[in-house]
Protein backbone atom coordinates (compact mmCIF):
# COMPACT_ATOMS: atom_id res chain seq x y z
CA UNK A 1 0.00 0.00 0.00
CA UNK A 2 2.78 2.44 0.87
CA UNK A 3 4.67 1.50 -2.33
CA UNK A 4 1.55 2.23 -4.40
CA UNK A 5 1.20 5.58 -2.69
CA UNK A 6 4.84 6.46 -3.42
CA UNK A 7 4.44 5.39 -7.07
CA UNK A 8 1.28 7.50 -7.38
CA UNK A 9 2.98 10.58 -5.90
CA UNK A 10 5.98 10.17 -8.20
CA UNK A 11 3.68 9.82 -11.21
CA UNK A 12 1.86 13.03 -10.31
CA UNK A 13 5.21 14.80 -9.86
CA UNK A 14 6.40 13.64 -13.28
CA UNK A 15 3.17 14.84 -14.91
CA UNK A 16 3.51 18.24 -13.25
CA UNK A 17 7.11 18.46 -14.39
CA UNK A 18 6.05 17.51 -17.93
CA UNK A 19 3.47 20.31 -18.07
CA UNK A 20 5.94 22.81 -16.56
CA UNK A 21 8.38 21.98 -19.35
CA UNK A 22 5.65 22.48 -21.94
CA UNK A 23 4.68 25.80 -20.43
CA UNK A 24 8.31 26.87 -20.19
CA UNK A 25 8.74 26.20 -23.89
CA UNK A 26 5.96 28.69 -24.57
CA UNK A 27 7.11 31.20 -21.95
CA UNK A 28 10.65 31.32 -23.26
CA UNK A 29 9.74 31.95 -26.87
CA UNK A 30 9.10 30.02 -30.03
CA UNK A 31 11.71 27.69 -31.47
CA UNK A 32 12.97 28.39 -34.96
CA UNK A 33 10.91 25.45 -36.26
CA UNK A 34 7.57 26.35 -34.66
CA UNK A 35 7.65 30.14 -34.95
CA UNK A 36 5.24 31.59 -37.49
CA UNK A 37 6.32 34.36 -39.89
CA UNK A 38 4.12 36.82 -37.99
CA UNK A 39 5.71 35.85 -34.68
CA UNK A 40 9.19 36.25 -36.09
CA UNK A 41 8.30 39.62 -37.57
CA UNK A 42 7.13 40.78 -34.14
CA UNK A 43 10.26 39.43 -32.43
CA UNK A 44 12.49 41.20 -34.96
CA UNK A 45 10.46 44.45 -34.95
CA UNK A 46 12.66 46.52 -32.62
CA UNK A 47 15.79 45.33 -34.41
CA UNK A 48 14.47 46.20 -37.87
CA UNK A 49 13.58 49.67 -36.65
CA UNK A 50 16.93 50.26 -34.91
CA UNK A 51 19.21 50.21 -37.98
CA UNK A 52 22.32 51.26 -35.98
CA UNK A 53 24.22 49.53 -33.20
CA UNK A 54 27.58 49.56 -31.43
CA UNK A 55 29.92 46.56 -31.50
CA UNK A 56 32.50 46.47 -28.68
CA UNK A 57 35.59 44.24 -28.98
CA UNK A 58 37.33 44.34 -25.62
CA UNK A 59 39.55 41.83 -23.87
CA UNK A 60 43.09 40.86 -22.87
CA UNK A 61 44.31 41.56 -26.40
CA UNK A 62 44.06 45.27 -25.58
CA UNK A 63 47.12 44.85 -23.32
CA UNK A 64 49.66 43.88 -26.05
CA UNK A 65 47.65 46.10 -28.43
CA UNK A 66 49.11 44.44 -31.53
CA UNK A 67 52.74 44.19 -30.36
CA UNK A 68 54.55 41.02 -29.20
CA UNK A 69 58.23 40.78 -28.29
CA UNK A 70 58.82 44.25 -29.68
CA UNK A 71 57.29 43.49 -33.08
CA UNK A 72 54.11 44.80 -34.64
CA UNK A 73 52.10 41.65 -35.38
CA UNK A 74 50.19 41.70 -38.69
CA UNK A 75 46.46 40.98 -38.85
CA UNK A 76 43.76 41.83 -36.33
CA UNK A 77 44.47 43.05 -32.81
CA UNK A 78 42.20 40.50 -31.11
CA UNK A 79 43.93 37.69 -33.03
CA UNK A 80 47.42 38.42 -31.70
CA UNK A 81 47.57 35.22 -29.65
CA UNK A 82 46.93 33.17 -32.81
CA UNK A 83 48.92 35.33 -35.22
CA UNK A 84 52.06 35.40 -33.04
CA UNK A 85 51.49 31.82 -31.80
CA UNK A 86 51.82 32.97 -28.18
CA UNK A 87 51.87 29.99 -25.77
CA UNK A 88 48.82 29.63 -23.54
CA UNK A 89 50.72 30.23 -20.30
CA UNK A 90 52.50 33.30 -21.71
CA UNK A 91 49.31 34.89 -23.02
CA UNK A 92 47.55 34.26 -19.71
CA UNK A 93 50.10 36.54 -18.01
CA UNK A 94 48.42 39.52 -19.68
CA UNK A 95 45.59 39.04 -17.18
CA UNK A 96 47.90 40.30 -14.44
CA UNK A 97 48.40 43.52 -16.42
CA UNK A 98 44.74 44.08 -17.28
CA UNK A 99 43.45 46.77 -14.93
CA UNK A 100 40.98 49.03 -16.79
CA UNK A 101 40.48 51.54 -13.99
CA UNK A 102 39.19 54.21 -16.40
CA UNK A 103 36.26 52.03 -17.50
CA UNK A 104 32.92 53.76 -17.02
CA UNK A 105 29.96 51.80 -18.34
CA UNK A 106 27.58 54.75 -18.15
CA UNK A 107 29.88 56.90 -20.28
CA UNK A 108 30.00 54.17 -22.93
CA UNK A 109 26.22 53.84 -23.05
CA UNK A 110 25.71 57.59 -23.15
CA UNK A 111 28.22 57.86 -26.00
CA UNK A 112 26.31 55.20 -27.96
CA UNK A 113 23.06 57.07 -27.39
CA UNK A 114 24.67 60.37 -28.41
CA UNK A 115 25.79 58.69 -31.64
CA UNK A 116 22.22 57.62 -32.37
CA UNK A 117 22.84 53.91 -31.75
CA UNK A 118 19.94 51.78 -30.53
CA UNK A 119 21.73 48.67 -29.24
CA UNK A 120 25.13 47.46 -28.04
CA UNK A 121 26.80 44.09 -28.62
CA UNK A 122 29.91 43.41 -26.50
CA UNK A 123 32.41 40.54 -26.52
CA UNK A 124 31.82 38.46 -23.40
CA UNK A 125 34.48 35.97 -24.54
CA UNK A 126 36.56 36.17 -27.70
CA UNK A 127 38.75 33.48 -29.29
CA UNK A 128 41.47 33.93 -26.66
CA UNK A 129 39.15 32.25 -24.15
CA UNK A 130 39.18 35.12 -21.64
CA UNK A 131 35.77 35.87 -20.12
CA UNK A 132 34.91 39.51 -19.45
CA UNK A 133 32.48 38.39 -16.74
CA UNK A 134 32.57 36.41 -13.49
CA UNK A 135 32.42 32.76 -14.54
CA UNK A 136 32.15 29.62 -12.43
CA UNK A 137 33.04 27.52 -15.49
CA UNK A 138 36.57 28.96 -15.83
CA UNK A 139 38.84 31.02 -13.59
CA UNK A 140 40.25 32.67 -16.72
CA UNK A 141 37.97 35.68 -16.30
CA UNK A 142 38.20 39.36 -15.46
CA UNK A 143 37.10 38.95 -11.82
CA UNK A 144 39.25 35.97 -10.82
CA UNK A 145 42.35 36.51 -12.98
CA UNK A 146 42.97 40.28 -13.03
CA UNK A 147 43.74 42.99 -10.44
CA UNK A 148 40.59 44.79 -11.60
CA UNK A 149 38.25 42.26 -9.91
CA UNK A 150 35.09 43.82 -11.39
CA UNK A 151 32.48 42.28 -13.69
CA UNK A 152 32.39 44.76 -16.57
CA UNK A 153 29.47 42.97 -18.23
CA UNK A 154 27.36 43.42 -15.10
CA UNK A 155 28.19 47.12 -15.00
CA UNK A 156 27.35 47.55 -18.69
CA UNK A 157 24.05 45.68 -18.26
CA UNK A 158 23.13 48.00 -15.38
CA UNK A 159 23.97 51.10 -17.43
CA UNK A 160 22.02 49.85 -20.46
CA UNK A 161 18.96 49.26 -18.30
CA UNK A 162 19.29 52.72 -16.78
CA UNK A 163 19.45 54.48 -20.16
CA UNK A 164 17.07 52.27 -22.13
CA UNK A 165 19.71 50.73 -24.40
CA UNK A 166 19.24 47.23 -25.84
CA UNK A 167 22.15 44.94 -24.90
CA UNK A 168 23.57 41.99 -26.80
CA UNK A 169 26.43 39.58 -26.16
CA UNK A 170 29.11 38.24 -28.50
CA UNK A 171 30.37 34.80 -27.44
CA UNK A 172 33.00 32.70 -29.24
CA UNK A 173 31.41 29.29 -28.91
CA UNK A 174 33.89 27.31 -31.00
CA UNK A 175 37.30 28.92 -31.19
CA UNK A 176 38.99 29.04 -27.79
CA UNK A 177 42.79 29.16 -27.74
CA UNK A 178 43.09 28.93 -23.94
CA UNK A 179 40.89 26.02 -22.88
CA UNK A 180 41.86 22.48 -23.84
CA UNK A 181 39.73 21.20 -26.71
CA UNK A 182 38.69 24.58 -28.05
CA UNK A 183 38.99 24.99 -31.80
CA UNK A 184 41.73 27.09 -33.39
CA UNK A 185 41.85 28.47 -36.89
CA UNK A 186 44.91 27.06 -38.71
CA UNK A 187 45.38 24.52 -35.90
CA UNK A 188 46.75 24.41 -32.36
CA UNK A 189 50.31 25.55 -31.62
CA UNK A 190 50.55 24.60 -27.93
CA UNK A 191 50.05 21.17 -26.33
CA UNK A 192 47.99 22.90 -23.62
CA UNK A 193 45.30 23.52 -26.26
CA UNK A 194 44.88 19.86 -27.13
CA UNK A 195 41.88 17.95 -25.81
CA UNK A 196 38.31 16.93 -26.49
CA UNK A 197 36.21 19.60 -28.17
CA UNK A 198 33.03 17.92 -26.94
CA UNK A 199 34.35 18.18 -23.39
CA UNK A 200 35.20 21.85 -23.95
CA UNK A 201 31.67 22.48 -25.24
CA UNK A 202 30.09 20.67 -22.27
CA UNK A 203 32.30 22.08 -19.50
CA UNK A 204 33.13 25.60 -20.70
CA UNK A 205 31.08 26.93 -23.61
CA UNK A 206 27.61 25.68 -22.66
CA UNK A 207 27.93 26.61 -18.95
CA UNK A 208 29.26 30.06 -19.81
CA UNK A 209 26.45 30.58 -22.29
CA UNK A 210 23.98 29.80 -19.49
CA UNK A 211 25.78 32.29 -17.25
CA UNK A 212 25.59 35.22 -19.65
CA UNK A 213 21.93 34.52 -20.41
CA UNK A 214 20.85 34.29 -16.76
CA UNK A 215 23.00 36.75 -14.76
CA UNK A 216 22.53 40.08 -16.51
CA UNK A 217 18.84 40.66 -17.14
CA UNK A 218 17.33 40.97 -20.63
CA UNK A 219 19.68 40.02 -23.49
CA UNK A 220 18.44 41.19 -26.88
CA UNK A 221 21.06 39.72 -29.23
CA UNK A 222 23.43 36.75 -29.12
CA UNK A 223 26.34 36.99 -31.54
CA UNK A 224 28.11 33.69 -32.26
CA UNK A 225 31.32 33.66 -34.30
CA UNK A 226 33.61 31.48 -36.49
CA UNK A 227 31.99 28.03 -36.17
CA UNK A 228 35.23 26.09 -36.70
CA UNK A 229 34.76 22.35 -36.06
CA UNK A 230 31.12 22.87 -35.06
CA UNK A 231 28.92 20.00 -36.19
CA UNK A 232 25.18 19.61 -35.83
CA UNK A 233 25.34 17.78 -32.48
CA UNK A 234 27.64 20.37 -30.91
CA UNK A 235 25.65 23.32 -32.22
CA UNK A 236 22.32 21.93 -31.02
CA UNK A 237 23.58 21.90 -27.43
CA UNK A 238 23.28 25.68 -27.43
CA UNK A 239 19.72 25.95 -28.74
CA UNK A 240 17.85 25.08 -25.52
CA UNK A 241 19.84 27.75 -23.68
CA UNK A 242 18.47 30.45 -25.98
CA UNK A 243 15.03 29.86 -24.46
CA UNK A 244 16.34 31.38 -21.25
CA UNK A 245 15.91 34.77 -22.93
CA UNK A 246 12.44 35.43 -24.39
CA UNK A 247 12.59 37.00 -27.84
CA UNK A 248 16.37 36.82 -28.22
CA UNK A 249 17.80 37.35 -31.72
CA UNK A 250 20.84 35.33 -32.80
CA UNK A 251 23.01 35.35 -35.89
CA UNK A 252 24.03 32.78 -38.51
CA UNK A 253 27.45 31.85 -37.09
CA UNK A 254 26.58 29.12 -34.60
CA UNK A 255 27.40 26.38 -37.13
CA UNK A 256 26.02 22.90 -37.64
CA UNK A 257 23.70 24.07 -40.42
CA UNK A 258 21.71 26.35 -38.08
CA UNK A 259 20.85 29.53 -39.97
CA UNK A 260 19.81 31.80 -37.11
CA UNK A 261 17.99 35.10 -37.59
CA UNK A 262 20.61 37.28 -39.29
CA UNK A 263 22.96 37.28 -42.23
CA UNK A 264 26.24 38.87 -41.11
CA UNK A 265 28.37 40.34 -43.91
CA UNK A 266 31.68 41.40 -42.33
CA UNK A 267 33.63 44.48 -43.41
CA UNK A 268 31.57 44.94 -46.57
CA UNK A 269 28.14 46.17 -47.65
CA UNK A 270 26.39 43.76 -50.04
CA UNK A 271 25.60 45.63 -53.24
CA UNK A 272 21.95 44.59 -53.27
CA UNK A 273 21.50 43.67 -49.60
CA UNK A 274 19.80 40.35 -48.82
CA UNK A 275 16.23 40.78 -50.10
CA UNK A 276 13.73 38.95 -47.88
CA UNK A 277 16.28 38.36 -45.10
CA UNK A 278 17.35 40.18 -41.96
CA UNK A 279 20.99 41.23 -42.23
CA UNK A 280 23.59 43.30 -40.46
CA UNK A 281 26.94 44.58 -41.75
CA UNK A 282 29.52 44.60 -38.98
CA UNK A 283 32.39 46.96 -39.75
CA UNK A 284 35.31 48.76 -38.11
CA UNK A 285 36.26 52.43 -38.10
CA UNK A 286 39.90 51.59 -38.76
CA UNK A 287 41.39 48.20 -39.80
CA UNK A 288 41.02 46.13 -36.64
CA UNK A 289 38.35 45.11 -34.12
CA UNK A 290 40.31 44.82 -30.88
CA UNK A 291 42.50 47.79 -29.91
CA UNK A 292 45.76 47.94 -31.85
CA UNK A 293 47.82 50.99 -31.02
CA UNK A 294 49.62 51.21 -34.36
CA UNK A 295 46.45 51.05 -36.46
CA UNK A 296 45.70 54.67 -37.31
CA UNK A 297 44.03 54.04 -40.67
CA UNK A 298 40.74 55.65 -39.72
CA UNK A 299 37.85 55.98 -42.14
CA UNK A 300 36.52 59.48 -42.63
CA UNK A 301 33.32 60.57 -40.85
CA UNK A 302 31.81 61.18 -44.29
CA UNK A 303 32.46 57.58 -45.39
CA UNK A 304 31.15 56.16 -42.13
CA UNK A 305 27.90 58.14 -42.21
CA UNK A 306 27.34 57.24 -45.86
CA UNK A 307 27.91 53.58 -44.95
CA UNK A 308 24.99 53.81 -42.53
CA UNK A 309 22.78 55.39 -45.19
CA UNK A 310 23.86 52.82 -47.78
CA UNK A 311 23.10 49.90 -45.46
CA UNK A 312 19.70 51.29 -44.44
CA UNK A 313 18.86 51.83 -48.13
CA UNK A 314 19.30 48.07 -48.65
CA UNK A 315 17.20 47.10 -45.63
CA UNK A 316 20.05 46.19 -43.29
CA UNK A 317 21.52 47.22 -39.94
CA UNK A 318 24.96 48.71 -39.28
CA UNK A 319 26.92 47.29 -36.34
CA UNK A 320 29.86 49.66 -35.99
CA UNK A 321 32.81 48.64 -33.85
CA UNK A 322 34.86 50.33 -31.16
CA UNK A 323 37.95 48.73 -29.60
CA UNK A 324 38.58 50.10 -26.09
CA UNK A 325 42.08 50.30 -24.61
CA UNK A 326 43.36 48.22 -21.69
CA UNK A 327 42.62 51.24 -19.49
CA UNK A 328 38.95 51.02 -20.42
CA UNK A 329 38.77 54.01 -22.75
CA UNK A 330 37.16 54.19 -26.17
CA UNK A 331 39.83 55.80 -28.43
CA UNK A 332 39.39 59.51 -29.09
CA UNK A 333 39.34 58.90 -32.86
CA UNK A 334 36.30 56.68 -32.39
CA UNK A 335 34.60 59.19 -30.10
CA UNK A 336 35.00 62.01 -32.62
CA UNK A 337 33.42 59.91 -35.37
CA UNK A 338 30.57 58.71 -33.18
CA UNK A 339 29.68 62.29 -32.28
CA UNK A 340 29.59 63.16 -35.99
CA UNK A 341 26.98 60.43 -36.42
CA UNK A 342 24.95 61.96 -33.63
CA UNK A 343 25.03 65.39 -35.24
CA UNK A 344 23.80 64.02 -38.57
CA UNK A 345 21.16 61.70 -37.09
CA UNK A 346 19.76 64.39 -34.81
CA UNK A 347 18.58 66.17 -37.94
CA UNK A 348 18.15 63.27 -40.36
CA UNK A 349 17.32 60.25 -38.19
CA UNK A 350 13.83 60.06 -39.67
CA UNK A 351 15.48 58.89 -42.91
CA UNK A 352 17.12 55.92 -41.12
CA UNK A 353 15.15 54.60 -38.16
CA UNK A 354 12.16 52.40 -38.96
CA UNK A 355 12.67 52.66 -42.71
CA UNK A 356 12.64 50.01 -45.40
CA UNK A 357 14.85 49.30 -48.39
CA UNK A 358 14.88 51.55 -51.42
CA UNK A 359 12.57 50.69 -54.35
CA UNK A 360 15.31 51.80 -56.76
CA UNK A 361 17.92 49.31 -58.02
CA UNK A 362 20.45 52.12 -58.43
CA UNK A 363 20.71 55.87 -57.84
CA UNK A 364 23.63 57.74 -59.32
CA UNK A 365 23.58 60.63 -56.86
CA UNK A 366 22.95 58.88 -53.52
CA UNK A 367 20.61 56.50 -51.70
CA UNK A 368 16.95 56.14 -50.79
CA UNK A 369 15.00 54.75 -47.83
CA UNK A 370 11.25 54.65 -47.45
CA UNK A 371 8.25 54.28 -45.18
CA UNK A 372 4.68 53.58 -46.24
CA UNK A 373 4.06 57.01 -47.75
CA UNK A 374 7.46 58.72 -47.83
CA UNK A 375 10.67 58.46 -49.78
CA UNK A 376 13.83 59.77 -48.18
CA UNK A 377 16.42 60.70 -50.80
CA UNK A 378 19.89 61.05 -49.24
CA UNK A 379 21.80 63.08 -51.80
CA UNK A 380 25.59 62.59 -51.75
CA UNK A 381 26.33 64.42 -55.01
CA UNK A 382 24.34 67.65 -55.18
CA UNK A 383 23.30 68.39 -58.79
CA UNK A 384 25.17 71.37 -60.22
CA UNK A 385 22.19 72.42 -62.35
CA UNK A 386 19.82 72.30 -59.37
CA UNK A 387 17.67 69.46 -60.78
CA UNK A 388 17.57 66.08 -59.06
CA UNK A 389 16.49 63.26 -61.38
CA UNK A 390 14.62 60.38 -59.76
CA UNK A 391 14.18 57.38 -62.12
CA UNK A 392 10.49 56.77 -61.41
CA UNK A 393 7.07 58.13 -62.21
CA UNK A 394 5.85 59.33 -58.81
CA UNK A 395 2.66 61.11 -57.83
CA UNK A 396 3.96 63.69 -55.36
CA UNK A 397 1.84 65.16 -52.58
CA UNK A 398 4.71 67.37 -51.49
CA UNK A 399 8.50 67.46 -51.47
CA UNK A 400 10.87 69.25 -49.10
CA UNK A 401 14.26 69.14 -47.46
CA UNK A 402 14.15 67.26 -44.16
CA UNK A 403 16.10 70.09 -42.56
CA UNK A 404 13.48 72.60 -43.76
CA UNK A 405 10.08 70.85 -44.03
CA UNK A 406 8.04 74.06 -44.25
CA UNK A 407 9.61 75.10 -47.57
CA UNK A 408 8.19 73.02 -50.41
CA UNK A 409 10.21 72.04 -53.46
CA UNK A 410 8.94 72.18 -57.04
CA UNK A 411 8.55 68.86 -58.89
CA UNK A 412 7.53 67.70 -62.34
CA UNK A 413 7.36 64.49 -64.39
CA UNK A 414 9.44 64.24 -67.55
CA UNK A 415 9.97 61.12 -69.73
CA UNK A 416 8.81 58.77 -67.00
CA UNK A 417 11.00 60.22 -64.26
CA UNK A 418 10.59 62.78 -61.51
CA UNK A 419 12.53 66.04 -61.50
CA UNK A 420 12.95 68.00 -58.26
CA UNK A 421 14.20 71.59 -58.19
CA UNK A 422 16.74 72.04 -55.40
CA UNK A 423 18.48 75.04 -53.83
CA UNK A 424 21.85 76.02 -55.29
CA UNK A 425 23.86 74.63 -52.39
CA UNK A 426 23.49 71.45 -50.33
CA UNK A 427 22.48 72.00 -46.70
CA UNK A 428 24.76 69.10 -45.64
CA UNK A 429 28.09 68.22 -47.29
CA UNK A 430 27.86 64.55 -46.24
CA UNK A 431 24.25 63.81 -47.21
CA UNK A 432 21.26 66.11 -47.61
CA UNK A 433 17.86 64.46 -47.28
CA UNK A 434 15.00 65.28 -49.66
CA UNK A 435 11.60 63.96 -48.56
CA UNK A 436 8.89 63.01 -51.03
CA UNK A 437 5.43 62.39 -49.64
CA UNK A 438 3.78 60.09 -52.15
CA UNK A 439 0.24 59.31 -53.19
CA UNK A 440 -0.12 55.98 -54.95
CA UNK A 441 2.28 53.46 -56.50
CA UNK A 442 5.81 54.27 -57.64
CA UNK A 443 6.63 53.20 -61.20
CA UNK A 444 10.37 52.57 -60.89
CA UNK A 445 12.51 52.31 -64.00
CA UNK A 446 14.11 48.85 -64.09
CA UNK A 447 17.81 48.16 -64.57
CA UNK A 448 18.79 48.61 -68.23
CA UNK A 449 19.72 44.92 -68.47
CA UNK A 450 16.43 43.54 -67.10
CA UNK A 451 14.62 41.36 -69.65
CA UNK A 452 17.27 41.68 -72.36
CA UNK A 453 19.21 39.10 -74.45
CA UNK A 454 21.97 37.16 -72.67
CA UNK A 455 24.63 34.83 -74.04
CA UNK A 456 27.74 33.13 -72.71
CA UNK A 457 30.70 31.57 -74.49
CA UNK A 458 30.43 28.54 -72.17
CA UNK A 459 27.73 27.27 -69.84
CA UNK A 460 26.83 24.23 -67.80
CA UNK A 461 23.49 22.66 -68.71
CA UNK A 462 21.54 23.98 -65.70
CA UNK A 463 23.55 27.19 -65.29
CA UNK A 464 22.84 29.19 -68.43
CA UNK A 465 23.54 32.90 -69.01
CA UNK A 466 20.04 34.06 -68.06
CA UNK A 467 20.62 32.86 -64.47
CA UNK A 468 23.01 35.78 -63.99
CA UNK A 469 20.28 38.29 -64.90
CA UNK A 470 17.23 36.85 -63.10
CA UNK A 471 17.30 39.00 -59.92
CA UNK A 472 17.90 35.87 -57.86
CA UNK A 473 21.23 35.58 -56.03
CA UNK A 474 20.54 31.90 -55.34
CA UNK A 475 20.92 31.01 -59.04
CA UNK A 476 23.97 31.52 -61.22
CA UNK A 477 25.57 31.22 -64.62
CA UNK A 478 28.52 28.85 -64.55
CA UNK A 479 31.04 27.96 -67.25
CA UNK A 480 31.85 24.38 -68.19
CA UNK A 481 34.33 22.59 -65.94
CA UNK A 482 37.24 22.78 -68.37
CA UNK A 483 36.82 26.50 -69.26
CA UNK A 484 38.62 29.39 -67.58
CA UNK A 485 38.70 32.09 -70.30
CA UNK A 486 35.03 32.84 -70.95
CA UNK A 487 32.62 35.73 -71.47
CA UNK A 488 29.11 36.70 -70.38
CA UNK A 489 27.32 39.12 -72.72
CA UNK A 490 24.15 41.20 -72.70
CA UNK A 491 22.51 42.84 -75.73
CA UNK A 492 20.32 45.81 -74.71
CA UNK A 493 18.51 45.88 -78.08
CA UNK A 494 19.55 49.46 -78.80
CA UNK A 495 22.29 51.88 -77.71
CA UNK A 496 21.76 52.95 -74.09
CA UNK A 497 23.68 55.38 -71.85
CA UNK A 498 25.21 53.11 -69.17
CA UNK A 499 27.03 54.56 -66.16
CA UNK A 500 27.31 51.66 -63.70
CA UNK A 501 27.46 47.88 -63.48
CA UNK A 502 26.81 45.47 -60.64
CA UNK A 503 28.67 42.17 -60.93
CA UNK A 504 28.52 39.61 -58.13
CA UNK A 505 30.43 36.37 -58.07
CA UNK A 506 28.93 35.13 -54.80
CA UNK A 507 27.25 36.32 -51.62
CA UNK A 508 29.88 34.62 -49.47
CA UNK A 509 33.66 34.51 -49.32
CA UNK A 510 34.07 32.08 -52.22
CA UNK A 511 36.17 33.70 -54.95
CA UNK A 512 37.41 31.92 -58.06
CA UNK A 513 37.80 34.66 -60.72
CA UNK A 514 41.37 36.00 -60.81
CA UNK A 515 41.40 38.53 -63.66
CA UNK A 516 38.60 40.09 -65.73
CA UNK A 517 37.63 42.95 -68.05
CA UNK A 518 34.28 44.69 -68.44
CA UNK A 519 33.83 45.83 -72.03
CA UNK A 520 31.45 47.44 -74.53
CA UNK A 521 31.24 46.90 -78.28
CA UNK A 522 32.14 49.85 -80.50
CA UNK A 523 31.54 48.85 -84.12
CA UNK A 524 33.45 45.60 -84.55
CA UNK A 525 35.75 46.14 -81.59
CA UNK A 526 35.38 45.40 -77.89
CA UNK A 527 36.75 48.20 -75.70
CA UNK A 528 37.59 48.00 -72.00
CA UNK A 529 35.59 50.08 -69.51
CA UNK A 530 37.31 48.72 -66.40
CA UNK A 531 39.24 45.65 -65.34
CA UNK A 532 40.38 43.98 -62.15
CA UNK A 533 41.67 40.94 -60.32
CA UNK A 534 38.78 40.06 -58.01
CA UNK A 535 34.98 40.18 -58.08
CA UNK A 536 34.02 38.12 -55.04
CA UNK A 537 31.02 39.46 -53.14
CA UNK A 538 30.35 42.14 -55.70
CA UNK A 539 29.91 45.87 -55.78
CA UNK A 540 28.45 48.55 -58.00
CA UNK A 541 31.18 49.93 -60.25
CA UNK A 542 30.51 53.42 -61.62
CA UNK A 543 32.26 54.81 -64.68
CA UNK A 544 31.95 57.67 -67.22
CA UNK A 545 28.80 57.14 -69.24
CA UNK A 546 29.18 54.80 -72.22
CA UNK A 547 26.53 54.65 -74.94
CA UNK A 548 26.42 51.19 -76.48
CA UNK A 549 24.12 48.26 -77.21
CA UNK A 550 26.35 45.32 -76.25
CA UNK A 551 28.32 44.85 -73.05
CA UNK A 552 30.23 41.88 -71.73
CA UNK A 553 32.20 40.56 -68.79
CA UNK A 554 35.33 38.87 -70.14
CA UNK A 555 36.92 36.51 -67.61
CA UNK A 556 40.61 36.05 -68.41
CA UNK A 557 41.62 33.61 -65.66
CA UNK A 558 40.06 31.69 -62.78
CA UNK A 559 41.02 29.04 -60.24
CA UNK A 560 38.19 26.80 -61.43
CA UNK A 561 35.16 27.07 -63.71
CA UNK A 562 34.02 30.68 -63.13
CA UNK A 563 30.48 31.69 -62.28
CA UNK A 564 28.40 34.85 -61.74
CA UNK A 565 25.31 34.94 -59.53
CA UNK A 566 24.08 38.38 -60.63
CA UNK A 567 24.98 41.05 -63.18
CA UNK A 568 23.11 44.29 -63.86
CA UNK A 569 23.69 47.39 -65.97
CA UNK A 570 22.33 50.75 -64.88
CA UNK A 571 21.28 53.60 -67.14
CA UNK A 572 22.52 57.14 -66.66
CA UNK A 573 19.93 59.21 -64.83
Amino acid sequence: MNNCKIFYQRSISLLILFFVVLCSANIFGQSTTSETPAQKEQRMKWWNEARFGMFIHWGLYSVPAGVWEGKDIPFLGEWIMNSAKIPVAEYAKFAGQFNPTKYNAEQWVKLAKEAGMKYIVITTKHHDGFAMFKSDASKFNIVDATPFKRDVIKELATACKKYGMKLGFYYSQSQDWHHAGGAADRGHWDKAQEGSMDEYIDKVAVPQMKEILTKYGPVSVLWFDTPAAMNKDRAEKFLPILKLQPGIIYNNRLGGGISGDLETPEQFIPATGYPGKNWESCMTMNETWGFKKNDQNWKSPEMLIRNLIDIASKGGNYLLNVGPTSEGLIPDSSVVRLKKYGEWLKINGEAIYGTKASPFPYLKWGRCTRTENKLYLSVFDWPQNGILHVPAAITVKKAYLLVQPSKLLKTRLSDGRLEISLPATAPDKVASVVVIETDGEIAVQPAASDGKMFTASSSKKESTADKAFDNDGNTRWEASDEDRNVSLEVDLGKPVDICAAFIQESEGWDRTIQTFQFEYKDGDQWKIIFDGKRLGMGSVKTFPTVKAQQFRLKILSAQKAPYISEMKLYQDQ
